[in-house]
């Protein structure tokens, strides 16, 4: 049973007393892990957008692979998508009305594929309550029916907050980042505290932490985590134990653009909070979501500002383009 109170006396621990954990933390370790984690099939399905970005009655645009992409709803509400120029005079196929399964270009109202039969060619799209996935044909990866979604709490007893945010580096630098825990007591003291990883319960498929979130100097929350990557460009930790059991935070990578001899790669971050709690509390937390939503993606804003810079760092110093895109 869930204590009453999730809430410790945890003081963090002054700089110079928290242990180094650079040897644990090991180049070989990490790009092993990696290895292992890019090795899965993610079956040519990519994070284009937060569910609730593609809107009904309307397109929007994304770009994935260097390729524009429209995204829009069917009349049930169904996941769509297709090429993000007009087939007619190129136009692009953003904010465009929608009608009966139909993109409407907004320069001549061509409806599209109902117009352009047979040439304009729909891509496969799933939506899976957090998140609208298209497939697109990937090197190395054979095609799937859907995306390998994580294991997550029921989303009707959950709070949500999807966070985006683009990137100067390849997606596998983003799965670095997060196959790395031991870098979270240094690098983001203000959020996370005695940080430990349970060898014996770890190994390149899965890293078990026990870890404190901080709520501030004197006062956190303990919880046991595990970090699994479903597939190539996703990495999901899981709270296995204390407060939030079941809780997720899935880390999903997006190519935008590959890299050029003249441009850097980018790619693009959704970072999806699927909170649950089986306490009473939470479900009358529930119903102020809309205010404590701002309030999580806050959070991981700030996470973000620093993790960027340990992946596009990563990047710059095996690609040598700078992080402000020059070589």
């Amino acid at each position: 049973m869930a204590r009453r109170n999730p809430i410790r006396r945890v003081p963090q621990p002054p700089e110079e007393q928290i242990r180094s954990t650079w040897r644990q933390a090991a180049v070989p370790r990490i790009e092993r892990m990696l290895a292992r984690a890019l090795a899965q099939d993610a079956g040519g399905w990519h994070v284009a957008a937060a569910s609730t970005d593609v809107v009904a009655g309307r397109s929007t645009v994304r770009t994935i692979l260097g390729r524009e992409i429209a995204l829009w709803r069917g009349t049930d509400g169904s996941a769509l998508a297709g090429p993000g120029a007009c087939p007619h005079m190129g136009a692009l196929l953003e904010n465009c009305h929608t009608d009966d399964g139909d993109v409407l270009c907004r320069w001549h109202g061509l409806r599209l594929p109902s117009e352009w039969p047979g040439e304009w060619l729909t891509y496969p799209a799933h939506d899976d309550g957090v998140l609208f996935w298209v497939r697109l044909p990937s090197d190395g990866e054979t095609p799937s029916a859907a995306p390998v979604l994580p294991a997550r709490a029921p989303l009707d007893e959950a709070l949500v907050a999807v966070y985006t945010r683009e990137a100067r580096c390849e997606t596998s630098d983003v799965i670095a980042n997060r196959l790395d825990p031991w870098h979270g007591a240094w690098f983001h003291p203000y959020a996370f505290s005695h940080l430990v990883v349970d060898e014996d319960a770890s190994d390149d498929d899965c890293l078990v932490t026990d870890v404190t979130f901080r709520l501030n100097h004197t006062y956190g929350v303990p919880v046991r985590a595990a970090f699994t990557c479903a597939d190539s460009r996703t990495i999901t930790m899981t709270i296995i134990d204390g407060e939030g059991v079941g809780s997720t935070v899935e880390t999903h990578a997006t190519c935008v653009q590959p890299a050029s001899a003249e441009q850097p790669a980018r790619s693009v971050i959704h970072e999806a909070t699927i909170a649950h709690s089986e306490r009473p509390g939470f479900r009358a937390a529930r119903a102020f979501a809309p205010l404590i939503r701002p309030l999580v993606l806050r959070t991981q804003g700030q996470l973000w500002v620093d993790d960027l810079e340990y992946a596009e760092r990563r990047y710059e110093l095996r690609s040598g383009f700078a992080r402000d895109g020059q070589s």
